[in-house]
């Protein structure tokens, strides 16, 4: 029998006072989110508020030709969907499980009432949104002015940031999709990576061989997004 995973394993929900844990807990319930789960679909209303303990999700938004870009990723760091802290109930985007893990959910409409009532909880969730901000911003400049090389190397070590180990699954093609770049790009890019020694890797199966190099191949958008994370991890939330 699997062991099972503490809600306070994501960080969000650790940051927390025991008293704000005790009010929310008992409304949470364990999901697996397996690979390609489709946590909400763009457009559709939001049912139920997830947070990641390991796995990652990543949002999605789409053209009309079906074109997609990935526009942030969220792991144990924080939770899905931040739009009902802005009083939305649907987003523009999907939210997939990009790595197969869990998550701890309750209901859209149990959060907001709690969100409302719950000062704490509004600061550490609004903290983490101010960051989660920082995170699409930074994408949006690495992906008009950086090359897909560092690109790649921004999305590998954004994903082993929210992974046990130093292995992703992901397929070249999904990897595209998510970078919102040609199959060939991502190719070319992973074939120079392999070629220098910092990964190795065989279809839908990536293995990170030498993270200080890759880091050294990223451009500043990775230093500046984790940089913003830890401030907010070390953040006093008024416990």
């Amino acid at each position: 029998m699997q062991e099972a995973i503490s809600p306070d394993r994501n960080r969000l929900l650790a940051a927390l006072s025991r008293q704000s844990r005790q009010r929310i807990f008992p409304a949470l319930r364990r999901v697996d989110l397996p690979l390609g789960f489709v946590l909400h679909e763009a457009l559709e209303p939001i049912t139920e508020v997830y947070f990641p303990v390991d796995g990652i999700v990543s949002l999605l938004s789409f053209t009309k030709a079906g074109e997609t870009a990935e526009i942030c990723v969220v792991g144990s760091e924080g939770f899905v969907d931040t739009a009902v802290v802005l009083g939305a109930d649907r987003t523009l985007c999907r939210a997939i499980a990009q790595s197969a893990g869990s998550a701890y959910c309750m209901s859209a409409a149990d959060f907001r009432r709690e969100f409302k009532r719950n000062a704490e909880l509004r600061a550490v969730t609004l903290g983490y949104l101010h960051s989660l901000m920082t995170q699409i911003m930074q994408s949006v400049i690495c992906n008009r002015h950086h090359t897909i090389l560092q690109q790649l190397a921004r999305w590998l070590l954004m994903s082993l940031d929210r992974l046990p180990g130093n292995e992703l699954h992901m397929t070249q093609e999904l990897i595209s999709a998510m970078l919102g770049v040609r199959r060939e790009g991502v190719t070319e890019a992973a074939r120079k990576l392999k070629a220098a020694g910092v990964i190795d890797y065989r279809r839908g199966h990536i293995t990170v061989l030498d993270r200080p190099r890759l880091e050294q191949l990223c451009c500043e958008c990775y230093a500046v997004v984790e940089a913003e994370s830890g401030q907010f991890a070390s953040r006093d939330h008024g416990r």
